[in-house]
């Protein structure tokens, strides 16, 4: 009878564990609530859970204005994502609060990493080390409506800012601030501040940052001249208005809608313009001042990173999925659906790629595009924000305004440096 005892008891629990090891692993991953993004998202964690059926992955989303609070608040409790997707900007403040682990460098050499991704990703390695990889970088280009151009008269789309003006003027209707239709979508708060810091600055002769990246470097008259331009757009040129429709990116709201003529966006917005736009609209690099040959440019891109709750099994799968996340074959797959440019310095330099109508006007913009530093992207944003504010609102001078984002943005820099 103890014999028999023993044996069942033996089987069982061999049983118990055969169960338990032939359970997969479950990780989760948390990005931001963009459509396109969460639905190839979902077709990618399927074809990586059919290539590892030991790993279920379990993807979370959240409205992009709550996103980053969200994150900061759930990884030091040890709770949220194994694997979370940030914006590279946030990733000084993730590393410095130990929210994240440095991805192992047996599975992400460093000097593999260099040579297989664009050059703008070293901006994400923190103390020799990088804690996260994107799949994807973008650039910034001018939409346009090509039916709206063709209704008020514009014969080319425009190459220079001067023609851009003119164009932008051309297409607009009505009085402010109660436009019918704007020709430019102007949007301090969704790539114009970018724009207008890497961009015209630099157009203008000036250089943002120097000191890499620690000192302000823009309260200069080249920083007063781009200010000037940007807020002249609403103030003198009359082609547009903050706010033409409500909400961060109603931007490009108005775009899709018909009402705006030419808006300033990043390539992550090719999918969603794609889908929605009911007219004729192409992309071109964005523009240059007449006789000036300076051009600029924003570069960005969102990482994936492994937080420090990820241990043991969970850890080996995380690792795993990062792999996947940032292979080519994901990479093609996400510049098919999203819009975003590979990573991948082989895949984003391809002809076809460099050719391309849409795509062509933002990977021509990679060999010169700037990936500034964050280190407190919400903070430093804000900082330009007011001061766009100050003169577009308040009527106070562009060189004041400069000077009060200079020094703002430089408090902020200096508490990080410390």
């Amino acid at each position: 009878m103890n014999k028999l005892l023993t044996l069942a008891l033996s089987v069982s629990a061999l049983v118990i564990a055969q169960s338990a090891a032939a359970a997969p692993v479950t990780i989760t991953y948390w990005q931001y609530d963009y459509a396109s993004k969460v639905s190839t998202m979902n077709d990618l964690i399927k074809k990586f859970e059919a290539q590892n059926p030991d790993i279920k992955v379990k993807q979370e989303t959240f409205p992009y204005d709550a996103y980053n609070q969200k994150v900061a608040s759930s990884v030091p409790a040890g709770q949220g994502p194994d694997v979370v997707n940030l914006f590279y900007g946030w990733l000084p403040q993730y590393v410095d609060g130990g929210f994240l682990q440095p991805l192992p460098a047996k599975d992400f050499p460093v000097a593999q990493i260099e040579k297989n991704f664009v050059p703008m990703i070293k901006t994400s390695k923190i103390g020799g080390k990088y804690y996260a990889l994107p799949t994807s970088v973008r650039t910034l280009a001018l939409f346009y409506n090509k039916d709206l151009m063709k209704q008020a008269g514009v014969p080319l789309v425009p190459r220079t800012w001067e023609d851009f003006i003119v164009a932008a003027q051309k297409m607009t209707k009505g009085n402010a601030p109660r436009y019918s239709q704007i020709g430019f979508g102007v949007s301090p708060d969704g790539q114009d501040w970018q724009m207008l810091r890497e961009v015209l600055v630099r157009q203008y002769g000036g250089t943002p940052f120097t000191d890499g990246g620690k000192k302000v470097n823009y309260n200069s008259d080249a920083g007063v001249k781009a200010l000037t331009f940007y807020t002249d757009l609403v103030t003198k040129n009359k082609i547009g208005v903050t706010n033409y429709f409500p909400g961060s990116n109603g931007y490009r709201d108005a775009f899709i809608a018909g009402r705006v003529g030419m808006i300033i966006d990043g390539s992550f917005a090719v999918a969603t313009i794609q889908k929605g736009a009911k007219f004729n609209w192409g992309v071109v690099p964005l523009p240059t001042f007449k006789g000036k040959s300076v051009r600029g440019n924003f570069g960005s891109y969102w990482v994936n990173g492994i937080t420090k709750n990820a241990k043991g099994d969970k850890l080996a799968a995380s690792i795993k999925f990062v792999k996947f996340l940032t292979s080519e074959d994901t990479m093609n797959t996400w510049l098919r659906s999203v819009g975003e440019i590979p990573a991948s310095r082989k895949l984003s330099g391809t002809e076809a790629l460099r050719k391309d109508p849409i795509y062509g006007a933002f990977v021509s913009s990679l060999p010169f595009a700037s990936s500034t530093l964050f280190v407190d992207e919400a903070g430093q944003r804000q900082a330009w924000l007011d001061g766009i504010n100050m003169v577009l609102k308040q009527g106070a001078k562009p060189a004041d305004a400069i000077k009060k984002i200079a020094a703002d943005e430089q408090k902020i820099l200096n508490s990080y440096y410390k």
